[in-house]
């Protein structure tokens, strides 16, 4: 385009591009283009890469060498000296502690009494199950009674019968002949006669129903027997009930904790005592349920105990875990020592298997986060832990048999790994 004018022609040049030249809708689709653009490089530059790094200064962190050595397949151990049997005393019934009459290390013997309860509500209830147990034995006795008399009378019955037989054929003999000579009345004959057919025709009816009541006494009597019986035992029960407010000691042995004052309650089936009977100590410890699947019944242990080293073996094993930890029992190879006292505490290592050359690693924190499943093998450098997957084998309180992951001479982080479940990368920061 040019311009005249009185100077000179001069001109002008049309601009490539204009913001305002553009169309509105234009210009809103640029805009959140370069918006979107801006958002973008935030994200990026506050995320930074993909990879997830935690920075842990190198003072903070506890290194590991993998190396070729001896697995030592023990455990440690720590033991402790209980009473090979426990006898418990407990309250059946309850009561009031109205007298104690042994204390806590006092030597009893079987049966001796303990403690003295008083329970008045549990005379009330032995008076009247007494009762009711006395009307039930009252009326069986009767009924056995009404039996016996029913049978003698269907005896005595049938003993009639017979006299009345006998009686009127001796009389209807006579009658005949007397009859025949006009002696006598033939009306009376044939009363006697009469009289004589009518109890030949009640004797099979009366042998009969004997028979019947025979059957049914012999049948009945045995089951009233046996009731009796158990209503009898059931009445002794009862009874001592009362007698179980006198707590005898139910072994001979030692008292241990007995720890009642007059006065004080105890409900039914509290714990009164302990009786230990003189048969002797066993050893006894708690072991992490890790290893539950390879101790077994018969494995050798060595405990420091009186400053001596003692071989003892492993008698049971309870597979019950409680609070992470399962329990076994051990008895002394030889003769225990006579110096033993219940509650005493030794060390010592149980042992799993025998000594074998593998690639250990020593135990750390970081296998309750990871089990042994994986852990941060630092790299050649030394600036950084990466996480990698492990394959290990056996494992001890010590010791951690690698049987693939990392090798020989590589150091890994065993430090506690909280919070580094979702890292893949840790800088070892100087």
């Amino acid at each position: 385009m040019k311009l005249s004018g009185a100077g000179m022609d001069r001109t002008l040049r049309r601009r490539a591009w204009s913001w305002s030249g553009l169309p509105p809708a234009a210009r809103a689709g640029l805009a959140c283009v370069v918006v979107l653009g801006v958002v973008l490089l935030a994200i990026k530059f506050i995320a930074g890469s993909a990879e997830r790094v935690f920075r842990l200064p190198l003072d903070q962190a506890t290194l590991a060498s993998v190396e070729q050595g001896i697995f030592r397949d023990l455990i440690p151990l720590r033991v402790s000296v209980v009473p090979r049997t426990t006898v418990y005393v407990d309250a059946i019934d309850g009561g009031r502690v109205d007298r104690v009459l042994v204390e806590a290390g006092d030597v009893v013997q079987e049966g001796q009494p303990l403690l003295e309860l008083s329970n008045t509500n549990l005379v009330l209830q032995v008076i009247q199950q007494e009762s009711q147990l006395n009307q039930a034995i009252s009326q069986l006795q009767q009924n056995e009674i009404a039996l016996e008399q029913n049978k003698l009378s269907n005896e005595r019955a049938v003993a009639e019968i017979d006299y009345q037989l006998v009686r009127l054929q001796r009389s209807a003999a006579r009658r005949q002949g007397l009859a025949a000579q006009n002696v006598i009345p033939v009306e009376q004959r044939d009363l006697i006669a009469d009289e004589l057919a009518y109890y030949r025709r009640l004797k099979p009816i009366q042998a009969e129903s004997t028979q019947r009541q025979a059957n049914l006494h012999d049948r009945l009597l045995p089951d009233i027997h046996e009731q009796l019986k158990n209503l009898r035992g059931n009445l002794a029960v009862v009874r001592s009930k009362l007698d179980g407010l006198v707590i005898r000691a139910p072994a001979t042995g030692r008292v241990a904790a007995l720890d009642l004052k007059v006065g004080e309650t105890p409900a039914a089936g509290q714990r009164l005592a302990e009786i230990i009977p003189d048969t002797g100590m066993k050893l006894s410890a708690n072991i992490d349920e890790f290893y539950l699947s390879r101790v077994r019944v018969g494995l050798l242990a060595n405990i420091e105990l009186a400053g001596k080293s003692t071989l003892v073996r492993v008698r049971r094993v309870a597979p019950q875990v409680k609070d992470g930890n399962f329990t076994i029992d051990l008895d002394f190879e030889e003769a225990a020592p006579p110096s033993l006292v219940a509650g005493e505490a030794a060390q010592g290592h149980l042992l799993l298997g025998d000594d074998t050359p593998a690639h250990v690693l020593r135990v750390g924190p970081f296998l309750a986060q990871t089990g042994g499943d994986w852990a941060f093998v630092v790299t050649k450098d030394g600036k950084f832990a990466e996480r990698r997957k492990l394959k290990v084998g056996r494992r001890t309180a010590e010791q951690l048999e690698i049987l693939g992951g990392v090798a020989v001479g590589e150091q890994v982080l065993i430090s506690d790994y909280t919070g580094f479940s979702k890292v893949d990368r840790v800088a070892l920061v100087r």
